[in-house]
C-alpha cells in the first residue's frame, strides 16, 4: 500500500511539473489577467497533445506556427487529462467550414476537408469535453452569455432575439466584415446538437443547388462549435409570419398578403421537393419576413387600428428536420396542427405531407386562427372528419393505429370532447369570408392541398399555376421570371435595421 501510494504521488509531481512547463505556474496566469495563453507553438505541444500518426505531420506543417485547441483536434490531439490547466480563450476555427478547405491535410489518413465539408459533416465531440471556466451553461443546456461578448473570436453579441426549445438566437455583428447578422446557439445537449448537424448538412446542399438564393431558403452564412454548442450564422431577417400576426391580434391577413406569401411558400417548398428534399416542418413560425416594417390602417367595423405590413416577401427557415428521400423518415414528423393523415396514421410520408402543411398554413393566414385547434390524434382526426369529410376506408383499413373500428372513426360525437369537435369546427367551405372569386379559388387550393390520400394530393408545381396565383403581379412570378432573371425581387431594407429573426416554437 505504501509503494503505491509512493507511485501516485510521483506521477502526480511528474504531471504538476509537465504542466508548469507547458504552460507556466499559476502566477503566470494570474499575470495574463486570469487567462492563459491562448495558442501555443509545434514546439512545446505536439509532444503532450498528440496521439499517434498525427504528430509529425502537424509538425511539418505547422513549424514554428502558433497553433489553436481546434487545430490540434484536426491531427489528432486529445485534451489533457481532467483538472490539468488549458487555455480558457481558444478558438475552433478549424471547424469553420472556410478554414476547411485550408486545412486540407491528412489526419490519419483521411482528408480533413472531406471530415468537414460533406453534407452531413459531424462536428467533433471532442470539443465539447473542453469548456474553460468561465464559460458555462445553465440547468438546460443554454450557453451563458452577456451583450458583448464575442463568440469565435469573431461575432459580437448585441442582443437576444429569442429563445426556444432548440437554443436562443442571438443578435451579432460580424467583427471581420462590420455587418448584423444573427446567430442560432444550439444547446449543449446531444439531441439538439445532432440536429443543428443535420441542418448544416441541409443548408449546404441547398447552397450547392442555389448558390444564388434564388428559391427564397435562408442563407446560412457562417458555422462553428463554441464549447459544444453548435452555432449557426443567417442573414438578418424580419419577424416571422406567426409573430406578426400575434402582434398584431391575430388579425387575418388581407387576401392579397395570402396569395404572395403562399405563392412564395409553394414556390421555396417545391425547389426542395425537385431537390428529394421535404421540410417536415413547415408552419408559420419558420416563415421569415425579409422586413417587417409595417404601416397602421383603420379597418371598417373595427375598434382599433391593424398592422399592415409593407414588404410581404419571406425566406423559409429550420431545416433541422428536413429529411432526403434516401434518408430514414422518422415515424412522427411536422408539428402537431400542421401535420398530415398519414403521418398520424403512420403509413409512412414523403413531399405531400409538405404540401397539407401548406394548405393549413394558408387557412391560418386568411382566418387568423389554426385549422386543427388539437393536441391530441383520435381528436386531430375528428376535427378532420368534421372539416373535410369522412376518411377515406382504403386509409382506415391501412393503419395499424388503433383509432378505426372495422374501418370507422372510433369516435363519440355526444362526449364532451366530441362536442367540442361539433362547436369550434365546421365544414371548410363555411369559412369562407366572401363569394368573391378570389376567395373560392383560395379554399379551391385549400382543399386540393388538404386531399386525405397522398397520392391525389395536389403537388406543387400544380399549385403554382392554380387560378389563385393568376392575379398575381408579373414582377412576383417567380416561377416565371427566375427563368428570365436569377435574382428575385426583395425588400431593400437593409440589414442593419431589421431587429428580430429566426422565430421559435410554439
Amino acid at each position: 500500500y505504501y509503494q503505491q501510494q509512493q507511485q501516485q504521488q510521483q506521477h502526480q509531481q511528474q504531471q504538476q511539473q509537465q504542466q508548469q512547463q507547458l504552460y507556466g505556474t499559476a502566477s503566470t496566469g494570474a499575470a495574463l489577467g486570469g487567462g492563459l495563453q491562448k495558442s501555443y507553438t509545434v514546439q512545446n505541444v505536439a509532444s503532450h497533445l498528440l496521439n499517434g500518426g498525427g504528430h509529425h505531420q502537424l509538425q511539418q506543417h505547422y513549424a514554428g506556427q502558433q497553433l489553436s485547441y481546434g487545430h490540434l483536434h484536426h491531427y489528432g490531439a486529445h485534451p489533457v487529462s481532467s483538472g490539468s490547466i488549458l487555455p480558457i480563450n481558444t478558438t475552433s476555427h478549424a471547424y469553420n467550414s472556410r478554414t476547411a478547405a485550408a486545412l486540407s491535410g491528412t489526419a490519419g489518413g483521411v482528408s480533413v476537408q472531406n471530415q468537414l465539408r460533406g453534407p452531413r459533416s459531424r462536428i467533433p465531440k471532442a470539443l465539447s469535453t473542453f469548456k474553460p471556466p468561465f464559460i458555462r451553461d445553465d440547468a438546460d443546456g443554454h450557453l451563458i452569455y452577456q451583450i458583448g461578448d464575442v463568440l469565435h473570436n469573431r461575432y459580437k453579441i448585441l442582443a437576444t432575439l429569442g429563445e426556444g426549445t432548440f437554443g436562443r438566437v442571438v443578435k451579432v455583428r460580424d467583427l471581420e466584415r462590420n455587418h448584423v447578422m444573427a446567430v442560432k446557439i444550439i444547446k449543449n445537449v446531444d439531441k439538439y446538437r445532432d440536429a443543428a448537424e443535420l441542418e448544416i448538412g441541409a443548408l449546404e446542399k441547398i447552397m450547392q443547388l442555389d448558390p444564388t438564393f434564388e428559391h427564397l431558403c435562408v442563407k446560412m452564412l457562417d458555422w462553428f462549435d463554441y464549447h459544444g454548442h453548435t452555432c449557426i450564422g443567417f442573414e438578418m431577417l424580419g419577424l416571422s409570419v406567426f409573430d406578426f400576426l400575434k402582434e398584431n391580434n391575430y388579425e387575418p391577413y388581407p387576401i392579397e398578403h395570402v396569395r404572395h406569401i403562399a405563392y412564395q411558400l409553394c414556390y421555396a417548398v417545391r425547389f426542395l421537393h425537385e431537390s428529394r428534399l421535404t421540410h417536415t416542418d413547415l408552419k408559420p413560425e419558420n416563415i421569415l419576413f425579409v422586413d417587417s416594417e409595417y404601416t397602421t390602417t383603420t379597418v371598417p367595423r373595427k375598434t382599433r387600428e391593424v398592422r399592415r405590413i409593407n414588404c410581404t416577401d419571406i425566406r423559409l427557415i429550420d431545416f433541422g428536420s428536413a429529411t432526403f428521400d434516401d434518408e430514414h423518415h422518422s415515424t412522427i414528423v411536422s408539428t402537431r396542427h400542421y401535420r398530415a393523415p398519414e403521418v398520424i396514421l403512420e403509413l409512412g410520408w414523403s413531399q405531400p405531407c409538405d404540401v397539407w402543411s401548406i394548405g393549413c398554413i394558408m387557412f391560418e393566414l386568411y382566418q387568423g386562427v389554426t385549422l386543427f385547434p388539437t393536441h391530441d390524434n383520435r381528436e386531430h382526426l375528428a376535427m378532420m372528419e368534421r372539416i373535410l369529410g369522412t376518411i377515406p376506408y382504403r386509409l382506415a383499413r391501412k393503419t395499424r393505429t388503433r383509432y378505426f373500428h372495422f374501418g370507422k372513426l372510433d369516435w363519440d360525437e355526444k362526449s364532451s370532447n366530441g362536442r367540442y369537435v361539433r362547436d369550434n369546427c365546421k365544414p371548410l367551405h363555411r369559412y369562407v369570408h366572401s363569394d368573391k372569386p378570389d376567395h373560392l379559388q383560395l379554399f379551391d387550393l385549400i382543399r386540393k392541398m388538404l386531399e386525405y390520400d397522398p397520392a391525389n394530393r395536389i403537388t406543387l408545381d400544380k399549385a403554382l399555376r392554380h387560378p389563385f396565383f393568376a392575379k398575381l403581379p408579373t414582377n412576383q412570378r417567380l416561377h416565371e421570371k427566375c427563368n428570365a432573371h436569377p435574382q428575385a425581387a426583395s425588400c431593400s431594407t437593409s440589414n442593419a435595421e431589421r431587429e428580430r429573426s429566426h422565430s421559435l416554437s410554439r
